[in-house]
Parts: structure tokens; C-alpha cells; sequence
């Protein structure tokens, strides 16, 4: 069956139609990973968002569910070059093809990814819908295109109730704006007990427990939409607690600390991203996924400075707090598949639970 994908420019692809054959409209977003797929797929910070992936063949090894960063798929759409129909390996349980349909996700393949990657990173993330209905009038569907926002998404990715990973170790507060399973793992391999708490809750509820440290998990969507996190989250902070945030956590501690966001031309999304330390001098390769940062000219010298910047354009990749025990990542050194360089990042919050003097020491 024919699809279509529909660019609120009005540039129109044609494929074939991958996994449900609803219609959708989402904010068309690429990654550059050369695997790992099906975490890319149950990523929680997708959800508002149709992905293309850059790697021309994807599904090649299949659906492997333990390799699932959340119990279900988020994306809106997915946007192939080519979809393998007959997967290869031992721990496949279907084919991407019917992971697809079997959570409603509508997608499109046999379309040039490569000229769209180029179109978005010349012009900018755009909406776009992806559509089985050949007689489409873009008269009618371009306003609806750029009417589309992402909202409130954190709301829908977060869990809805409290729950806990058993652990010897530190008692690790986990907030949950769509975090992935294996921040939860990372932490429980280094012996943590993991509270995972829902975005809404409050600040009290949180410190009336006692926890050793507290994380801000990644999440999708604008940060600035998130108003009511903000506001306890400037109470964690004022808090003594050693406080680790990656991704949208990171940019949500900016924003408590009198920072300023915005939205980037088309994000980094990708396994192949080099960050550097400016701590150690030392740049490691990151995975990321991030459309929003934070504005380095906005954050106060009194209040945190630089730790990490990206090495391809200058932005901003982390913060160290002064007299604060809390250091924040834009990147995800949690990352599965990988790559695994910013992994010490774990141990390094281990070290601040331990009672070391503070993030900058």
C-alpha cells in the first residue's frame, strides 16, 4: 500500500505504508544511530514525534523485548529507507514490521531519507503527517500541520504510580519525566535502591523519604512546559541532597536555577555524538536525543558553570553547580546500546552519595 509523508513546507515523499495505516501528524525529528532501533523505539523522549533513521536498513535483527527501554513504543511514526521483512537473530521474537501494527504505529518506507535528513537539517525540524490517503489536499492539511504542537508530554511518558528496584546501597530517588529502564539498571548494578517517583510529585513527599541522592531523568517535550516540575524541583535544590539530571532533568535544573532554554534547528539524536569534559579536557562519544538546550550566555557564574560542551557545535552539555552537590548532563551516559564512554558518570554520583565535598571537587 501507498503512503505519504507531508512536510508542513508542503515537500511530499512517497513509500510504502510499514505498520498501521492510520493517519498521523507529529514533529518529524532523525536519529543517526546504526543500531539499536528498538531502543530508539521504546525511548519514552519520543513520544510527540515521528523518527526518521538516518541508517538506510533497519530491522535486520529483529524485535529482541529485553533490549525494551519501556514497556511500549512512543514514537508517533517511524521513517525507514528500507525495512528488513525477514529478521536474523536468535533472540528475535518478530519482526519490527509487526511490533509496528501491534501498537498501532503507522510508518513509511522506500522513501529517500537521505534527502529528507537534509531537508530538516537546512530548514529545521519540521510537522508532518504520514498518510495512506492518496487524494490528500495540502490546501487543507498544511494548516493542520503547523498548528501541531508536542504539549504537556511528560504527563503521558512518566509512570502513574511509585514503585521500587530492591538494592544494598544508597536509597537513589529516581524522578520520572519518561525515563529509560536502563538509568534504572545503571544505578541497580552499582548496588542502588531505586525509588522511581511519578513527574507530579512533590518535593516533600520525595525528602520525607530519606533518599541518599535524587536523579531527574530524561523526558520528552519543551522544558518550559513543564512549570509545576520546575517549581519542586527549586526545592530539591535548595535541599542538601546530592542531586545527578540527565537530559531534560538537566535542562529543568537550568531552568530552576534562573537559566534560560530554546528549541534547536533539528536537535542531536544519535549514538556518535563527542562531547568534552572541560573538567579533564578528556571528549568522550555520547548518546543523545535532545531538540531543546540550554542557553550557556543565561546560566549565572554564582550559581553553576560549564562542565560540558558538544565538540561539533559549541552547546551546552552539561553543568557543574558551585556549593551544590549536583551535577547535570545533556547527553545519556546510561546509553544502550551504547556507546558506554560516559558510563564513570554513575560512579561519579556514587561518589557524591559517598559525601565528597562537591560536584566541582
Amino acid at each position: 500500500m501507498k503512503a505519504f509523508l507531508i512536510l508542513e513546507d508542503g515537500t511530499v515523499f512517497e513509500g510504502t505504508s510499514i505498520g498501521s495505516t492510520r493517519e498521523v501528524i507529529s514533529e518529524i525529528v532523525f536519529n543517526t544511530s546504526m543500531t539499536g532501533y528498538l531502543e530508539v523505539l521504546t525511548d519514552p523522549s519520543y513520544a510527540g514525534q515521528a523518527v526518521v533513521m538516518t541508517y538506510p536498513l533497519i530491522g535486520n535483527y529483529g524485535i529482541c523485548r529485553e533490549d525494551m527501554e519501556s514497556e511500549r513504543p512512543w514514537p508517533d511514526g517511524y521513517i525507514v529507507r528500507e525495512l528488513s521483512r525477514m529478521p536474523s537473530n536468535f533472540r528475535s521474537e518478530e519482526s519490527i514490521q509487526d511490533f509496528l501494527k501491534e501498537y498501532d504505529i503507522p510508518g513509511i518506507c522506500g522513501i529517500d531519507t537521505r534527502a529528507l535528513t537534509k531537508l530538516l537539517r537546512e530548514k529545521g525540524t519540521m510537522n508532518g503527517m504520514i498518510t495512506t490517503n492518496a487524494d490528500f489536499d495540502l490546501a487543507q492539511v498544511l494548516p493542520k500541520l503547523k498548528a501541531y504542537t508536542t504539549g504537556k508530554v511528560v504527563e503521558k511518558a512518566t509512570c502513574q504510580q511509585k514503585y521500587t528496584v530492591p538494592g544494598d546501597g544508597f536509597h537513589v530517588a529516581l524522578m520520572d519525566f519518561g525515563t529509560k529502564k536502563n538509568i534504572v539498571k545503571s544505578l541497580n548494578k552499582l548496588g542502588c535502591q531505586v525509588t522511581v517517583y511519578p513527574a507530579l510529585t512533590t518535593a516533600e513527599e520525595i525528602l520525607a523519604d530519606a533518599p541518599d541522592g535524587i536523579m531527574l531523568s530524561n523526558g520528552p517535550g519543551d522544558p518550559k512546559e513543564c512549570t509545576s516540575i520546575i517549581a519542586e524541583i527549586q526545592k530539591l535544590y535548595a535541599s542538601e541532597v546530592p542531586i545527578f539530571a540527565i537530559c531534560l532533568g538537566h535542562q529543568l535544573m537550568a531552568l530552576a536555577t534562573g537559566a534560560d532554554t530554546h528549541k534547536m534547528k533539528y536537535g542531536h539524536r544519535g549514538g556518535n555524538h563527542p562531547v568534552k569534559d572541560l573538567k579533564t579536557g578528556k571528549v568522550y562519544i555520547s548518546s543523545q536525543n535532545h531538540g531543546y538546550v540550554v542557553d550557556m550566555d543565561t546560566v549565572d557564574p554564582e550559581v553553576a558553570q560549564i562542565g560540558f560542551v558538544n565538540v561539533n557545535d559549541g552547546t551546552t552539555e552539561g553543568l557543574r553547580y558551585h556549593k551544590k552537590n549536583i551535577m547535570t548532563v545533556q547527553y545519556h551516559p546510561e546509553a544502550s546500546p551504547g556507546p558506554h564512554d560516559s558510563g564513570y558518570l554513575f560512579e561519579e554520583f556514587m561518589k557524591m552519595m559517598g559525601g565528597c565535598a562537591d560536584a566541582e571537587k
